[in-house]
């Protein structure tokens, strides 16, 4: 078991192959295990690391912590890079995730030499943002109906990675990802939902960048359209095109391979 001391935190890591370095950044749920398939695929030719945000999973609650923002959470990602001696690395970012990365282009671009995007849940810009939150709202309260705290997390990650998603996932670590339930909802999720950068910080960001959605939900009537179209805000506000990665939100849960082969590539390309 890895971890590293990052301020008042220690944080759990994996990091698989060499090459390159690929920091992964998980939103929900904030757990290295997402990303372990597309890392095994990868590590032949890059370092692949993910980590468990604080506080969720194997990286414990640090003393007195109560609270947290989006801020903390990049500095946490930058202090990881630094102290791993990994930076600039190329950096992915999903869902939540990518709103950290955001935060990190934004305030250390030094550790980052390119950043992959995907689908950050920049609600408020969403076409829908008003019924998009009202669906959410029932999602919860069906979900604490059933299983308090822990059904609440389980309904939320069914709505946003869809069956597939979470059945991708292995009964050990789904189970840790629902214990992380008091974090999330209690401090991570007003944090995300608060924090929105301002266009002009956005069309200043310089370096390299991709910003990517599911393919699968570019579709009007897909039930996460409104990730696709967060993406696209993104994309424009950054002044780079969107690119379409296989599935829905959570790909490298349900679509591996297909994944890895559109990544491979492109993190070629973004490595130099």
């Amino acid at each position: 078991m890895s971890t590293i001391e990052v301020g008042d935190a220690t944080l759990y890591y994996e990091r698989h192959g060499q090459g390159p370095a690929v920091l992964c950044i998980s939103g929900v749920t904030g757990d290295a295990g997402l990303w372990t398939g597309m890392a095994d695929a990868l590590a032949d030719e890059f370092t692949m690391v993910s980590y468990d945000r604080r506080g969720n999973s194997r990286s414990p609650r640090p003393e007195n912590w109560i609270s947290t923002s989006v801020d903390e959470q990049a500095d946490d990602a930058a202090n990881l890079l630094r102290g791993l001696d990994l930076a600039p690395a190329v950096v992915f970012g999903a869902s939540g995730g990518g709103i950290i990365l955001t935060n990190l282009l934004l305030r250390h671009p030094e550790v980052v030499r390119a950043a992959i995007i995907h689908e950050p849940p920049f609600v408020s810009v969403s076409p829908d943002a008003d019924a998009v939150g009202r669906q959410l709202g029932a999602v919860f309260e069906e979900g604490m109906a059933k299983a308090a705290l822990p059904g609440a997390m389980e309904a939320l990650l069914h709505w946003a990675w869809g069956r597939d998603g979470l059945e991708a996932v292995e009964p050990q670590t789904r189970e840790r990802l629902l214990s992380n339930a008091e974090v999330f909802l209690g401090m991570e999720l007003e944090a995300f939902i608060e924090y929105m950068p301002t266009s002009e910080e956005l069309a200043d960001v310089k370096v390299p960048r991709i910003v990517t959605a599911g393919a699968e939900n570019r579709d009007p009537a897909a039930e996460y359209h409104h990730g696709y179209e967060e993406s696209q805000w993104l994309a424009n506000q950054m002044h780079t095109e969107l690119f379409e990665l296989p599935g829905r939100h959570v790909p490298y849960l349900t679509h591996t391979t297909a994944l890895t082969e559109t990544l491979r590539p492109l993190l070629r390309t973004l490595s130099g």
